[in-house]
Order: structure tokens, then sequence, then C-alpha cells
């Protein structure tokens, strides 16, 4: 049992999806977690859930393109629970569906300002709460498109190459303050991101996986609370994919 009773937990995009499975799995390990999303309605439908069932949250409105707001938030979470042991920095979106040289500077600076820029302000404000607190574990969101190339969707697979480098650079820099940070790279989840794909099309993803299927938000989670945990203790500046066997073709 990967055991998180004390812990102080961050969840952004934590309303839906991944970010919602996160949340749950870790307040049902015991740590206190802080639901954070652009839709207030929807982390505090999964604050509440997580106290029905006898856990500790909060649920902050942010949008984590804006600093100030993240900072803002950052500071509340200390407000309100203590300290900060636990950042998963998962919100995303999809961005543009388009060739490069077709993708609009409004898209693309938009994918990433949320997929880049956002994980990365973030970590500015996290990094320094949890050396006050002790040390502690950073989770940052990439994709299986963190890896490999992905066609019209230029944006997303920058932003998520970028997660991965910035999760390696961090790790070197705060491994002697007792912060871990490791990125995740999921392969297709079925999220409400997906929702926007048609469903003839969702069986030929499907078919890229060795499974043959797509995963389930808690298969994502499961790792995340594991990298969360102190049974992660030497794991450090690494990606791991949760893909169904998508990156071994």
């Amino acid at each position: 049992m990967l055991e998180l009773k004390g812990k102080v937990a961050l969840v952004t995009g934590g309303g839906s999806g991944i970010g919602e499975a996160c949340a749950i799995m870790l307040a049902h390990r015991g740590a206190k977690v802080a639901v954070l999303d652009q839709n207030i309605e929807a982390a505090e439908r999964v604050t509440q859930q997580i106290k029905s069932s006898g856990g500790q949250a909060n649920a902050l409105r942010v949008d984590v393109s804006d600093e100030g707001q993240v900072s803002k938030a950052v500071d509340e979470v200390i407000s309100q629970f203590g300290a900060l042991h636990i950042g998963v920095n998962n919100a995303g979106i999809g961005g543009d569906q388009a060739p490069t040289a077709e993708q609009t500077i409004a898209g693309w600076r938009k994918v990433l300002s949320v997929n880049l820029d956002g994980v990365f302000y973030c970590m500015r404000n996290e990094i320094p709460a949890m050396i006050k607190s002790g040390g502690g574990s950073i989770i940052n969101m990439a994709s299986i498109l963190g890896q490999v190339g992905y066609a019209n969707a230029a944006g997303y697979v920058a932003a998520k190459h970028g997660v991965v480098g910035l999760t390696k650079s961090a790790a070197l820099e705060y491994g002697t303050k007792g912060i871990r940070v490791n990125s995740v790279g999921p392969g297709f989840i079925k999220t409400p991101l997906m929702s926007a794909v048609p469903k003839e099309a969702l069986e030929p993803i499907a078919q890229l996986h060795a499974l043959k299927r797509l995963g389930e938000s808690k298969e994502v989670a499961t790792l995340v609370t594991f990298l969360a945990s102190d049974e992660a203790s030497f794991i450090t500046g690494n990606y791991y994919a949760v893909d169904g066997g998508y990156l071994a073709q």
C-alpha cells in the first residue's frame, strides 16, 4: 500500500480525466489534496467525492497559463494545509489539428502556454514550497507524444517534449534539496480530451497500442501515486510511459 498520510498534494486539471483519477487515488492513500482546475464546478465535484469517502480536499479555480494565478493557488494550499509535498502538474489542452505550416500563431501560443508554460509556472512555485516543507515529489504529465511525433499536432508534441526536458533539468537541480521530479507519458486514454474524436476513429487508435485498447485514467493514476510516494525514493529525472505498448513499435 502506497501510504501518503501526512502528505499534501496539489493536482492541476484535477476536475476531470487523468487529473481527477490522480486526485481521488492520492486522497484514498491518505494525502490531503488540493484540486485545481479552470472549471471550478468540476474541481468542487471531485472535492466532494473525496470528502464523501472520508478524505480531505479543497477546490481552487486556476488557469495554469497565468503565473499569478498559479502563485496565488500554491500560497492558498500552504495556507489551508500547512505544507506541500506532492505536485501533479497535469492540466493540458489538445490544441489545433493542422499541418505545421498551417498552424495559427494564436493556436500555437495557446497550447504551449497551458501545456508547457503552465508546467513551468507550477514547478517554479511548487519547488520553493516543497523545500520549506522538507522535500517532495513532482510528477509532470507529458505524453507518448513527448517521445515521438504525431501529424497535425505540432504544438502539442513540442510542448510535451518540452515537459520531458524541463523535468530532467529540474531533477538535476533539486535532488539534493529532497525533491524528486519525474514525468509520465500516457498513451491514448479515455478522457474528455478524447471525446472530440469520432467514435469510428477510436478503434484504429486503439489498434496502435500493443494491448489493442485505450487506457483508463486510473491506470495512469496508479503510476503517479507510486512516484509520489516514498516507495519511489530513488527515482527522479525519468520519463515513464503508461501506453499499452504504443512506444514499443
